[in-house]
C-alpha cells in the first residue's frame, strides 16, 4: 500500500521543464509539474514516501502528490486522450493521433532498435550519430518503467547533445515531443511525422525484474519486435550483456534478453558484438533451436564509451560505469551499427 505524509519544501535543488527536484524537510523529493504544478520554498505538500521506505534505487525519492498551499491548479491539456487513466493523477495529455489522423502505418523498412533498459539508448544513439551524422534519430519511450519522460536525465543530455532529434512517449508514458496511444502508433508517428531514419525503443528509467523467466517488464521487447516487423520495419534487438552483475541470470547475455528473443516468433536481427561468444546466446535455459529463426549479425562496434565522453554524456548501467561493463556498451554499439547498415537512403 502507498504511504503519504505532509512536509515542507525547504529548498529547490534543480528545475527543468516538467520536473522540479526539491528538498522536503531536508529529504529528497521530486515534483512532476505537469501533474501537480510547481512548488516554492515554504509550501506545505503531501508526499508519497513509499519508494524511500522500500529502499528502491531509481525510484528512491519522495514524490510530491499535492501542494497544500494551492486552493486549485489547472494545467493546459492538448486533447481528450487521458494518460494515467482512472487514477487521481489522470492527465489530458492528448495524443498525436488526434492531430495526425492520416499517419501512415507502414514503417517502410526503417530500422528500429529495441532495448530492454533505458541505459542502452545513449550508446545506440551515439553510434548511429557517429556513423551517420545526418540521420534523424527518434527515441520512443514505452511505459514499461518510469512513466514521466521528465525524470530522465539521459533524455535531456541526448537531446542537448544532438544525439536524439525527437521523442515519443507511448502508452501511459508521457512528456515526449509527441504523445502516442501505444507503441505501434508511436513507431508510425516517429517515421511518418518526425521523419525518423532510425528509431530506438526502450522503457524509461527503472526496469522491473524478478527471478522468474516472465516476471519482468523487459519482456515487452517480444511484442515490440513483433510490431516492428508487422508494420514493415527492420526489427533489431539490442543485447543486454554484463560481466559485473552479481546475479548469475544477468551475467553474459541476460536472461531478460534471451527469454524475450526465444518468445519472439517473427525473425528479427540480433546485433552481436564481436566480444560476445556464440555459446553466450545459448544460456539461461534458452536453446539454440529457440533462436535459430533469427538473423545473427556479427558487428565490430565503435568505442561507445569514448563517443559518449565526446558528447559529455555520463551513462551508467545498474550503477556501473563503462569501464566496469565494457561489453554492455559494446552491445549498444553493435545495435547502432546494425541499424546504420540497414538504413534506407536518407530522405531528400
Amino acid at each position: 500500500m502507498p504511504t503519504f505524509r505532509t512536509a515542507t519544501v525547504t529548498s529547490i535543488l534543480s528545475e527543468r521543464s516538467g520536473l522540479q527536484r526539491v528538498a522536503v524537510d531536508d529529504e529528497r523529493a521530486y515534483v512532476l509539474t505537469q501533474l501537480t504544478g510547481p512548488v516554492a520554498v515554504g509550501d506545505q505538500v503531501i508526499v508519497n514516501t513509499t519508494a524511500v521506505e522500500l529502499g528502491l534505487g531509481t525510484g528512491g525519492w519522495h514524490v510530491v502528490h499535492w501542494n497544500l498551499s494551492l486552493d486549485a491548479w489547472a494545467g493546459p491539456g492538448t486533447g481528450h486522450i487521458m494518460k494515467l487513466r482512472y487514477t487521481s493523477l489522470q492527465v489530458d495529455t492528448g495524443a498525436a493521433e488526434e492531430h495526425h489522423p492520416d499517419v501512415a502505418s507502414d514503417l517502410d523498412g526503417t530500422p528500429v532498435v529495441v532495448g530492454s533498459l533505458h541505459s542502452q539508448v545513449p550508446g545506440v544513439a551515439a553510434t548511429v550519430r557517429h556513423l551517420r551524422p545526418d540521420a534523424t534519430i527518434v527515441y520512443v519511450m514505452t511505459d514499461g518503467a518510469a512513466l514521466p519522460m521528465a525524470l530522465s536525465d539521459l533524455v535531456v543530455a541526448m537531446v542537448t547533445a544532438g544525439l536524439v532529434d525527437a521523442t515519443v512517449t507511448a502508452g501511459h508514458a508521457f512528456g515526449g515531443d509527441l504523445e502516442a496511444v501505444n507503441v505501434a502508433s508511436a513507431l508510425a508517428l516517429a517515421v511518418d511525422v518526425l521523419g525518423a531514419d532510425v528509431v530506438i525503443v526502450a522503457m524509461g528509467p527503472g526496469v522491473v525484474g524478478t527471478g522468474t523467466a516472465l516476471g519482468t517488464t523487459a519482456l515487452e521487447v517480444t511484442d515490440i519486435l513483433g510490431s516492428v516487423a508487422a508494420l514493415g520495419g527492420r526489427p533489431i534487438a539490442c543485447l543486454r550483456v554484463s560481466d559485473a552483475d552479481s546475479r548469475a541470470r544477468h551475467r553474459g547475455v541476460s536472461h531478460h534478453t534471451l527469454v524475450a528473443l526465444a518468445r519472439t516468433f517473427t525473425p528479427v536481427t540480433i546485433a552481436v558484438p564481436d566480444v560476445v561468444a556464440d555459446e553466450e546466446l545459448e544460456a539461461h535455459g534458452v536453446s539454440p533451436a529457440e533462436l535459430r529463426h533469427h538473423h545473427i549479425e556479427r558487428v565490430t562496434p565503435p568505442d561507445v564509451a569514448a563517443l559518449l565522453d565526446s558528447h559529455r554524456i555520463h551513462v551508467t548501467t545498474m550503477g556501473r560505469e563503462p569501464a566496469e561493463e565494457p561489453r554492455f556498451f559494446a552491445a549498444c554499439g553493435a545495435a547502432g551499427a546494425a541499424a546504420v547498415a540497414h538504413m534506407r537512403p536518407l530522405r531528400a
